[in-house]
């Protein structure tokens, strides 16, 4: 049985959730999400509280309950307080900045990178910190972590782009003679 899916998620004031067929959609002040669902699991709101079921007692079902229960969970989450991922351009040269719906880096290539800032995030590049934040957590996170994939740490210099509360492990370098 699933711990986190038997526990009911609270809904705060000022968010609203819907659930309508096996679809479920949250609306708060910060923005809505909506996702859709499999029927192996049933929503029930009940004044303010959001309660999930599984339908049946099979193993899917109940791998399938304390998942759903985190992506509603998140969901509720989203919509009161923005999700934020922030990275670390490091150096020389290296600089990001916004442009319209476009993220234009110099990481040390013959050309700039230009990445398409997809719906529902919102970018913020000021001096070698990229703020990225949104109400849905796994496209804050995938953007991310593709955004760090163009110029992964390495571990000489430490130049490239990382995680806030990353660390990357130093190598000592070559030794002269």
């Amino acid at each position: 049985m699933s711990r986190i899916g038997k526990k009911p998620i609270a809904i705060p004031s000022g968010v609203t959730v819907t659930v309508s067929g096996h679809s479920l959609s949250v609306k708060g002040s910060q923005g809505t999400v909506a996702r859709e669902f499999k029927p192996a699991i049933a929503f029930e709101v009940v004044q303010d509280i959001l309660r999930l079921t599984p339908r049946k007692k099979d193993r899917n079902s109940i791998a399938l309950w304390g998942t759903y229960a985190s992506h509603a969970a998140n969901m509720i989450k989203g919509v009161g307080t923005l999700f934020q991922k922030k990275l670390i351009v490091e150096g020389i040269g290296f600089k990001a900045e916004v442009k319209g719906d476009e993220l234009l880096m110099n990481l040390g290539f013959s050309h700039q990178v230009k990445v398409k800032i997809p719906k529902g995030i919102s970018v913020k590049a000021e001096k070698g910190l990229i703020t990225i934040s949104g109400v849905d957590i796994e496209s804050v996170g995938q953007f991310a972590a593709m955004v760090r994939h163009l110029k992964k740490p390495e571990p000489y210099k430490g130049k490239g782009i990382r995680y806030d509360n990353e660390v990357v492990r130093r190598k000592q370098g070559k030794k002269t003679a």
